[in-house]
């Protein structure tokens, strides 16, 4: 294996000089986004982190965009168009989602970060002949005076509109490789005789107006979509300026595309334009993409516009685990506890000047500190930008563990927003971090037929149970403890946790790894809904969830149990239309 010092001096000589424009308020502030459509919202996240933490590119290489000027959109954008974006309403339809859930401020701040970031790489690519990155980008549905499909402006348009006004005459082609063909640009462009739009898609929409664009069958896999995008290339002509929008979409199996590609594809596909447009300016955006993969697509456009490379990006890298993970070795342990001086305390109290010693989640994370690690983990940014003000954390102990609970302002009314009750446990016979509870609440979002109720809920989620799981995880290692353990209430939480955890009864877990294996066919929420509503049979008779512990150890790997693959092999598990069907 190469060291990791020549590794870091060889990517330090071969690496091209690549400016990439992210900010973390490039997660849209709509926590519902991950459940219907299958966006990951933390896409410009988990790149960013990953690009930097690999050595793609160096820290200093991340540029942070400024907001584009409404003056600057409306060089492109109707008036009214973009008056009506102030309108929940308007932003609801084209974001998919319920008007209650709109915080209209923060969502149009990501909006014309993102659009101010197109700008600026466009800016710099011209001026220094070379490909730019921008990690939000690509809102090729927006025309003129409408929007949808998660694109309420049109980022490329903007750009090029207003580098039209500051001078800029060069040929400029777009280059659309997103699954959804280029509506909105075409209507954008239509009137600057020195563009050209070429698609290749996966959806018929109709012709469009001066765009070449091909539409491949559903399911189009690697060698067929590069055949074309050679065909393409060859058609375009020579630019002074290209936007690419290297669309994630294309990737098998993505829940909104409807082509076929590999990993690897999408990667030969970027490394092929990139070695075309070798020497031109070149801005490279990351339009949709609606698959657990998708971060891993963008950021291999990142190494392909830095390295002539197909190397894949590990499938057991996590860049949520590993940006936690750096940020917990930065956080002080005394703003953890947020220490005094005992002797100072104690005495304080005795004399009747002070109060009772401050409460301690496990004798350790005081209220303080975990609003400490909260901002540092950058989970109060988040929920602020949901429409919550004044977060304060309480903690006490209940009868069965000790609770921390997080609440906010909105609409004149105090929530509680996160609630968590953990104690130390003995499990498998390791000493462990046991979650009783933990609940996350969004009381602004409404549930919907998109977004419809999960069994134990009382309000839609925040869209933040991967960050706080990773949470539970650092807390477990900070304390020394041997693992983490909960007893999963429903089928979806045991099937969410199901890579990390198992169930402590071998026969309880090939129980569950059945029923994973013959309800594959459902959606999680048809299968955890029919689970809770009696739909279950399993070998023939109604199943009743079993609640029972799931454990996951940080050093041990799972244990291999025959009794697993025995009971698995016993029960046989099938979906009814009605609860009465096993009767």
């Amino acid at each position: 294996m190469t060291p990791r010092w020549v590794n870091r001096l060889l990517h330090h000589w071969f690496r091209r000089d690549l400016k990439v424009w992210y900010d973390p308020a490039y997660r849209l502030p709509l926590s519902g986004l991950e459940g219907p459509i299958g966006m990951e919202p933390r896409r410009a996240d988990f790149v960013a982190w990953y690009l930097v933490d690999k050595h793609i590119v160096p820290a200093a290489a991340i540029r942070t965009p400024t907001p584009i000027s409404y003056a600057d959109l409306g060089r492109v954008h109707d008036a009214s168009w973009l008056e009506s974006l102030s309108t929940p309403a308007v932003l609801a339809r084209v974001f998919a989602c319920e008007p209650e859930e709109i915080h209209v401020d923060p969502l149009l701040q990501t909006i014309r970060l993102a659009c101010g970031g197109t700008l600026a790489a466009a800016q710099w690519a011209l001026a220094e002949k070379k490909a730019a990155l921008n990690l939000l980008g690509g809102l090729h549905h927006a025309s003129r005076s409408s929007g949808g499909g998660l694109c309420p402006v049109n980022d490329m348009a903007v750009a090029l509109a207003t580098m039209r006004a500051n001078g800029f005459t060069g040929q400029t082609v777009f280059i659309d490789l997103d699954a959804h063909p280029p509506d909105g640009t075409a209507d954008c462009v239509r009137d600057d005789p020195k563009t050209w739009i070429g698609s290749i898609s996966g959806c018929d929409w109709g012709k469009l107006e001066s765009v070449d664009e091909t539409v491949l069958p559903k399911g189009t896999g690697d060698a067929e979509y590069l055949e074309t995008l050679n065909a393409l290339l060859d058609r375009m002509p020579k630019p002074d300026l290209a936007f690419v929008i290297a669309g994630g979409d294309v990737l098998a199996g993505d829940r909104l595309g409807a082509l076929g590609l590999s990993l690897d594809g999408i990667r030969q596909r970027d490394l092929r334009v990139a070695a075309h447009l070798r020497g031109i300016p070149s801005v490279w955006l990351p339009g949709g993409g609606y698959h657990e993969d998708a971060w891993r697509a963008l950021a291999g456009t990142g190494i392909a516009l830095s390295f002539d490379t197909r190397r894949a990006i590990s499938k057991t890298y996590d860049p949520l685990s590993r940006r936690f993970a750096a940020i917990a070795a930065g956080l002080a342990p005394s703003e953890l506890r947020h220490d005094e001086e005992p002797e100072s305390e104690d005495m304080l109290v005795a004399l009747g000047l002070g109060s009772a010693k401050k409460n301690r989640a496990l004798g350790y994370y005081t209220a303080e500190g975990i609003e400490y690690a909260l901002e540092h983990y950058g989970l109060l940014y988040q929920i602020r930008r949901l429409g919550y003000t004044d977060l304060n954390v309480q903690v006490d102990t209940t009868g069965t563990g000790d609770r921390m609970q997080l609440f906010g302002r909105a609409k004149n009314a105090r929530h509680l927003l996160i609630e968590n009750v953990i104690e130390r446990r003995n499990v498998a016979g390791q000493d462990v971090l046991y979650i009783h509870w933990l609940t996350l609440r969004h009381p602004l979002a409404q549930f919907t037929e998109k977004r419809p109720q999960l069994p134990g809920q009382e309000v839609p989620g925040l869209g933040m149970a991967r960050e706080m799981s990773e949470l539970e995880l650092r807390i477990a290692i900070r304390l020394g403890f041997s693992g983490i353990a909960f007893s999963p209430s429903w089928y979806h939480m045991a099937y969410a946790a199901k890579s990390r955890f198992y169930f402590v009864d071998p026969r309880r877990q090939g129980r569950f790894l059945a029923m994973i294996r013959d309800l594959s066919k459902y959606s999680l929420l048809d299968a955890t809904l029919a689970c809770a509503n009696g739909r279950v049979l399993m070998n023939g008779e109604r199943y009743t969830w079993e609640a029972t512990e799931m454990v996951y150890l940080l050093d041990k790997p799972v244990p291999e149990d025959p009794m697993v693959q025995a009971e698995a092999e016993c029960v046989t598990f099938k979906m009814t239309e009605n609860a009465s069907a096993s009767n």
